[in-house]
C-alpha cells in the first residue's frame, strides 16, 4: 500500500514537500557550520566547473552545504527512491539528471559531461545507488577525465542524528543538534593517464571521502561509519 501511494504523483509531491520542510527545520533549529566553502566559491569565481562528490548516506542535508547549491545538477537514480530525492532537492533549486549503472547510465554520463563542459556544476554519490557503502565506483573519475573537471569531496555529520540500518547507513540528522559540512580540496584527474593512474585516482577519491567523513563524525562526537568491504575485482 505504501509503495502504491509513493508511486502516485500527488502523494510523492506531499512526501517530498514534507521532507524538504523537515530538512529546513533541522537546519534552522540546529547550529550548523560550513568548513572549506572557499573551495567551491573559488572554483566558481574562476569559472571552473567541478564535480561535487559525497557518500549516498550523507545526502539529505546537502542543500545547505553551499550557498549556491541551486547551481548543482544532481545525478539521481531513476527508481522510486531516486524520484523522491529529486523531488525533495527541487524545493532547494537543485536540478536532477536521472541515471544509474543499471538504467540510463550512458545517457546520464553524456549529459553530465556536456553540462561540465558548458561550465556547470554536477553532484554525484560515487557509492550510489546501491553500494558498496563508502566505496567509490569508476564513474566519478571517468567523468572527471572526460570533462576535464576536478572532483571536490564533501560530507556532513550531526551530533544528534539517527543512523538507519540500510546498505548506506543513511544519516538522518535530528532537530536542535550541532552539524558540520566539510569541503575537501579539489582532486584533479589528467586525461592522458593509463588504467593504473585512473585506479589510483579512484582510490584517492574514496580514501579522501572516508577520511573527511570520519573527521566530521569525530568533530560531532559520533562513532565512525565503517565502509563496506570493497567490491571484488574482476579478472
Amino acid at each position: 500500500m505504501i509503495k502504491r501511494l509513493l508511486n502516485a504523483e500527488f502523494s510523492r509531491k506531499i512526501v517530498t514537500w514534507l521532507a524538504a520542510q523537515y530538512i529546513r527545520f533541522v537546519n534552522l533549529s540546529g547550529r550548523w557550520r560550513i568548513v572549506g566553502e572557499t573551495v567551491p566559491d573559488g572554483l566558481l569565481e574562476k569559472g571552473e566547473p567541478f564535480i561535487v562528490a559525497f557518500w549516498h548516506g550523507r545526502l539529505i542535508m546537502m542543500a545547505f552545504s553551499w550557498r549556491r547549491c541551486d547551481l548543482v545538477h544532481m545525478l539521481i537514480s531513476g527508481h522510486r527512491d531516486g524520484q523522491l530525492v529529486s523531488g525533495m532537492m527541487s524545493h532547494f533549486g537543485s536540478k536532477s539528471i536521472f541515471g544509474s549503472s543499471t538504467r540510463g547510465g550512458a545517457a546520464a554520463f553524456i549529459q553530465l559531461a556536456r553540462l561540465l563542459k558548458d561550465g556547470e556544476v554536477v553532484g554525484i554519490t560515487p557509492d550510489g545507488p546501491k553500494g558498496p557503502r563508502m566505496r567509490a565506483n569508476n564513474g566519478v573519475v571517468s567523468l572527471a577525465k572526460v570533462a576535464g573537471a576536478p572532483i571536490v569531496p564533501l560530507t556532513f555529520s550531526s551530533s544528534f542524528s539517527h543512523v538507519f540500518g540500510s546498505w548506506d547507513r543513511f544519516v538522518l540528522p535530528l532537530p536542535f543538534g550541532r552539524g558540520v559540512f566539510l569541503w575537501g580540496d579539489p582532486i584533479y584527474v589528467r586525461q592522458d593517464g593509463d588504467d593504473h593512474y585512473f585506479e589510483e585516482k579512484r582510490v584517492e577519491v574514496e580514501q579522501t571521502l572516508i577520511a573527511l567523513t570520519q573527521r566530521a563524525d569525530w568533530l560531532m562526537g559520533r562513532q565512525d561509519t565503517d565502509p563496506a568491504a570493497p567490491a571484488p575485482t574482476v579478472g
